[in-house]
């Protein structure tokens, strides 16, 4: 059999999507299926006096409507998960709880109808009479005692977020030389391309949820709660995901109205946000405010770091954007410090986007890198250069395996940044200003535990089930090759179930996690379901390979035969159907170990960009090119493909994406026509590279995560080539042309 792991494979999920075999949740359509929409508050803040649903309920197709006054009570989230995520990845508050409104967009209710149409036209019938309050809208204008100042991101160790080593109050005001600047970045949101939704069905008092969801047994045990059901009562299956990029992990107020909707009317019933819904119903990235502060000696060597970080969140949670957390080791500084506060405003509730923290914290960080280095006089990669941290400083543990000089060495020769002038405003081309910039990439190596079940079958194919996902990410299609890998089978052999709240154990797709955790746990499973199969052969009298030593005998193909010699062997059907097994299964957890208290896992790339700028202030990308490490490569066509989606991003958060809101806090561009993000012509060819370094710690398969580093560092290298191009620094994102002229 051919080599399965490290080298290209086409996605196996690729015929379903396009030829539209491929299920998605609002696909899901049993028998008496009706349709539901949510009834959304046009003010941010104050409370309802009267809900009028007279017309509504006269309205064709009209089935039900629910708000507080009849809504049954719904529990705000267990607190075991509250706890695990600090409280900051739900809405604290049930949905119809009350008369109170917290944020513009906050469903009021929710009406039923036999068709789509006619509950988004009995929804139109619904009027409101509000008892209106003053919203709180700008961040920077919240007292200071109402701000919450978290501790950790997410409630674990090593996720600290008041950090302080050596004085770096004092180091900074003795340095030879200093930058201080804010930097501020604005909100952004999702915007996959599948819309959340939601199916409930109920069958006598059990709960089948069909939902848009990146953590089916999360959302398994959050709902229950909710719904006060036992979470065996509830399942949850999301066997295909179009895009979430953050959305969809989470309990959000759709899916548990969704569920008593279907047993109000006592029929299954399908709830789809609109595109308008997704910006007040699933979270966003908040906005931030960002004060960085370096000083240095006069070869430019890093003396005091501090990084500030103000976000916003909403009153009903409490999400931090954690932008300080990279600082605490990227680069080498004996004297640090790093804070974060969170101010309530009157907004929905944000949450985790792609490289939470990272994204915006990167802009700020590598923003202030050049700055200090255009005081000093330095080359921008010399300054990181000079400041690379061989160990990481905060944790004080060494890295797993780090191989960022070789990021930013490959990266520059690539890109030619031995040929970059000093001095902003010294390139053209035409009536085009030119610039390069470059940043430093990073995202933790994280992990974390999962479970997975192999099963293989008497026709010599394998099934893997596992409660993660793929949601474009090309997860099944890893998952499949380490699976055949290990086994011994083609990939085309071997099928991977995801997406069911009944399969073992998975972490949320979050994280940039799945490959070393749930891939880690494919990898166990199967292989002791090849050692288990090996065994049956041995054992049995009548079996060419009975008597043989383990050690000799290899699988490939779907065949079990001697290393040596591959005739003294049989298939894998055989040795089932003489055993009189119909299944040889094995279900194995994997989880981190010792390893993480004796290294540092981080995954590391550098991103040197090109612009054009002109006379009216357009900037446009015009070349790119990003060189990583993320230990060992899969698959490096999907790999890839998670580097460009991530880099195309960056060149949204940097030059298009901000979501707007009016002084009554309502989001007025919540639609694709008017929140703009990139499309192809505003993307030209991504040279991404990855170094394909095996990490020897972090699991069997030396993998760590892809799909967020490539987003991170890519605003703060295209603001960096900006102001090589212009001479202006824009520190506030997105850079639009009324900021440069």
């Amino acid at each position: 059999m051919s080599r399965v792991l490290g080298i290209p494979h086409d996605r196996v999920d690729g015929p379903a999507k396009v030829t539209g075999g491929a299920s998605f949740a609002a696909d899901y359509a049993p028998p008496g299926l009706v349709h539901s929409c949510l009834i959304r508050s046009t003010i941010a803040r104050g409370r309802t006096l009267r809900i009028g649903t007279g017309h509504a309920e006269r309205a064709p197709g009209f089935l039900a409507v629910l708000t507080h006054e009849n809504a049954p009570p719904l529990k705000p989230p267990p607190d075991d998960l509250l706890e695990m995520f600090a409280g900051q990845f739900f809405e604290t508050r049930p949905p119809l709880r009350d008369e109170v409104i917290h944020y513009a967009g906050q469903p009021l209710g929710v009406i039923v109808a036999e068709t789509a149409e006619q509950a988004r036209y009995a929804a139109s019938l619904v009027t409101i009479t509000y008892d209106r309050e003053p919203p709180v809208l700008d961040l920077e204008a919240v007292p200071e005692p109402e701000c919450w100042r978290p501790e950790r991101f997410i409630g674990t160790p090593g996720m600290e977020l008041q950090v302080r080593r050596g004085e770096p109050d004092r180091e900074f005001d003795e340095a030879e030389h200093r930058v201080e600047r804010t930097y501020r970045t604005s909100t952004n949101h999702h915007n996959p391309i599948e819309t959340s939704a939601t199916v409930a069905e109920w069958e006598g008092g059990k709960l089948t949820l069909h939902d848009s969801c990146r953590w089916v047994q999360g959302l398994q045990r959050a709902a229950a709660h909710a719904l006060g059901l036992d979470p065996e009562a509830v399942r949850v299956i999301s066997p295909f995901i179009g895009g979430a990029f953050g959305a969809k992990g989470f309990l959000w107020n759709h899916v548990v109205l969704a569920a008593v909707a279907a047993r109000s009317v006592a029929r299954p019933v399908k709830l789809v946000l609109t595109r308008a819904d997704m910006y007040s119903s699933t979270g966003h990235r908040p906005r931030t405010v960002q004060r960085v502060a370096l000083g240095a000696t006069g070869e430019g060597r890093l003396t005091a770091i501090r990084h500030d970080t103000l976000s916003e969140t909403s009153p009903v949670n409490r999400y931090v954007e954690p932008c300080g957390l990279l600082t605490r080791g990227l680069y080498a500084s004996s004297s640090l410090a790093v804070t974060h506060r969170v101010a309530p405003v009157n907004i929905a509730p944000p949450l985790v986007m792609r490289a939470p923290g990272e994204a915006p914290g990167l802009f700020a960080l590598e923003s202030a890198m050049d700055e200090l280095a255009e005081i000093i006089g330095l080359d921008p990669l010399e300054i990181r250069l000079r400041n690379h941290a061989d160990h990481d400083l905060h944790e004080r543990r060494p890295w797993s395996s780090k191989h960022l000089r070789e990021c930013y060495r490959l990266g520059a020769e690539r890109f030619g940044w031995s040929e970059r002038p000093g001095q902003p405003r010294s390139m053209r081309d035409g009536d085009h200003l030119v610039g390069w910039g470059l940043a430093t990439a990073a995202y933790p190596g994280n992990r974390r535990p999962a479970s997975a079940k192999v099963s293989l079958l008497p026709d010599g194919t394998a099934v893997v089930a596992t409660a993660s996902h793929e949601l474009g990410n090309g997860a099944a299609t890893v998952l499949t090759q380490i699976a055949a890998e290990a086994l011994g089978l083609p990939t085309e052999r071997v099928r991977v179930d995801l997406g069911d709240s009944t399969s073992p154990q998975a972490p949320a797709t979050a994280g940039s996690w799945t490959t070393a955790s749930v891939g880690s746990a494919v990898r166990a499973a199967a292989e002791e379901a090849r050692a288990a199969l090996i065994g049956l052969a041995l054992s049995h009298p009548d079996s060419p390979l009975h008597g043989a030593s383990p050690r000799d005998v290899i699988a490939r193909d779907g065949r079990v035969s001697l290393g040596i010699d591959p005739s003294r062997g049989e298939s894998f059907g055989d040795i089932m159907t003489r055993a009189g097994r119909r299944v040889v299964e094995v279900e194995r957890e994997s989880r981190p170990g010792a390893e993480r208290s004796e290294f540092s896992f981080e995954s590391y790339g550098a991103l040197f960009a090109e612009v054009k700028v002109d006379p009216l202030g357009q900037v446009r990308a015009t070349r790119l090119v990003g060189v990583y490490d993320v230990g060992a490569v899969l698959n490096p066509k999907s790999a890839h493909s998670q580097l460009v989606g991530g880099i195309v991003m960056g060149v949204g958060m940097a030059f298009m994406e901000r979501t707007a809101y009016d002084p009554c806090g309502r989001v007025v561009n919540e639609n694709l026509a008017e929140y703009a993000i990139p499309v192809n012509a505003d993307i030209p060819a991504i040279d991404a590279t990855l170094l394909d370094v095996p990490d020897p710690h972090i699991n069997a398969l030396g993998a760590r995560g892809v799909g967020e580093l490539a987003l991170a560092g890519v605003a703060a290298a295209l603001a960096n080539a900006v102001h090589h191009a212009t001479g202006k620094r824009i520190r506030d994102l997105p850079i639009i042309p009324e900021k440069l002229l």
